[in-house]
């Protein structure tokens, strides 16, 4: 298989990155200069184990600091400054490059990739400016940096891969930060990477299978055997077969929101937890998150999983905890799930401290039915649906903490302090918020 550029889509999309966004933003409010400044932005700072959520260009060059190391990591330097998170605050500088961009192009023709990054497509607006697209990827970086004070690297490609490849292997190294690669200049792009975890869409474990079948590059991949690669992957070979040549027809206009296959949570401890009812307390906090976020979707699970992590000086050790599974008659009945929980941690943990907690639910199937069996009352999971129903209502209209356990007001509950969270540091209670937050936010 060989590919006729000349008969493939052709767009106008920039890949757009704000250089370490949560430093940046933070060393703009202090009148330091992004680029130079040298910056971390740090959870929990006040413990040892804080975990750095961004850098500073200048604090990954010159300390080779990286997102989520931790506190005992940094080197001591007089010049480093570190300061707390500010999640609404990130979101609010977010909010001001979204309205820049759609100074530029229509609503349907951004694709906010994630907080610091975005894709848009320019093929219909880039006339109206009277530019091409390198000339109007220039003009936004300048229109963003006037309006924030923040530096941006920009990916110029045929489609949304090209660009975003652009933008991560090459923009950075460029002295003006953008990088233009089109499908004419794949064989002196796109095959020159070398390391295949710098391509869009492989990661260390896709790299070792390919690695496997003796593919070590981008190059030999867009020269390996398609039908091998579909074998070892199924039709996920092929797309990386295709993404090897550039070859990407996604429409950023297109939406699709596809079925989630899983439903998880995880979260990091504030501190070693080395008593059973305080893990517990949080294990049973993250089931019940999930399992009202199962409920949200009409969901229920026929198969449920645990992950413990232990404690950084067990991690040192080799031992670094467990990751098990059950397979579950399909619910979504919180008291159900909490115990299937509990059986598969008090099955395994030894009573070594924890620090890491995950929970997460599979296998889904999308109905609201009540699967009944011919052990139990019948009226008990009938009860369970309606009292499940109940609470999930009062929590929308007033809070996921309007209504807890009493053990979460113990020590070792962290329901009630990441309630106040934002994003993705909620631990899963973005998607629970009460109506009067999902405005606020």
């Amino acid at each position: 298989m060989r590919f006729d550029y000349s008969k493939e889509p052709r767009r106008d999309i920039l890949c757009i990155d704000v250089k370490s966004f949560y430093a940046s933003v933070e060393c703009v409010q202090l009148g330091l200069d992004p680029l130079k400044a040298m910056l971390v932005v740090m959870s929990n700072a006040e413990n040892a184990g804080g975990l750095i959520l961004s850098a500073s260009p200048m604090a990954k060059e010159k300390l080779g600091l990286s997102n989520v190391m931790r506190k005992w990591d940094l080197p001591d330097h007089p010049e480093l400054r570190i300061v707390p998170p500010r999640m609404q605050f990130y979101i609010d500088e977010n909010m001001k490059i979204n309205n820049i961009y759609k100074q530029y192009v229509a609503t349907e023709d951004i694709h906010a990739y994630s907080i610091d990054e975005s894709f848009l497509d320019i093929t219909a607006s880039k006339k109206l400016f009277g530019k091409n697209a390198y000339e109007l990827a220039e003009t936004i970086m300048a229109h963003i940096k006037k309006e924030t004070g923040l530096a941006v690297t920009i990916g110029v490609g045929d489609n949304p891969l090209l660009a975003k490849v652009a933008m991560d292997v090459a923009a950075k190294h460029n002295d003006s930060y953008i990088a233009e690669w089109r499908y004419e200049q794949v064989p002196e792009t796109l095959w020159k990477i070398k390391s295949l975890t710098e391509m869009w869409g492989i990661n260390s474990r896709t790299a070792k299978r390919l690695e496997k079948l003796n593919v070590h590059s981008v190059y030999e991949l867009a020269h390996t055997n398609e039908y091998a690669l579909k074998d070892e992957f199924g039709v996920i070979g092929l797309q990386l077969y295709a993404h090897a040549w550039g070859i990407d027809r996604t429409r950023l206009a297109d939406s699709y929101i596809p079925e989630e296959k899983s439903l998880n949570n995880n979260q990091i401890l504030p501190r070693d937890y080395r008593f059973q009812r305080e893990i517990e307390t949080v294990l049973q906090e993250l089931t019940d998150q999930v399992a009202a976020r199962l409920r949200q979707q009409d969901a229920q699970t026929q198969c449920v999983a645990l992950y413990i992590g232990y404690s950084s000086w067990y991690r040192k050790q080799g031992n670094k905890g467990f990751h098990h599974q059950m397979k579950i008659p399909a619910t979504n009945r919180s008291k159900l799930l909490k115990e299937y929980i509990l059986e598969i941690f008090r099955e395994h943990w030894t009573g070594i401290e924890v620090r890491r907690i995950g929970v997460s639910f599979s296998k889904l199937t999308y109905t609201n039915a009540i699967q009944l069996d011919l052990f139990h009352n019948p009226q008990a999971p009938v009860n369970d649906h309606k009292l499940d129903n109940l609470i999930d209502a009062i929590r929308k209209k007033y809070g996921f903490t309007a209504i807890l356990h009493a053990n979460s007001l113990l020590s070792g509950g962290t329901a009630v302090s990441r309630a106040s969270l934002i994003g993705g540091h909620a631990g899963g209670m973005d998607g629970l918020r009460s109506e009067y937050d999902a405005k606020k936010y």
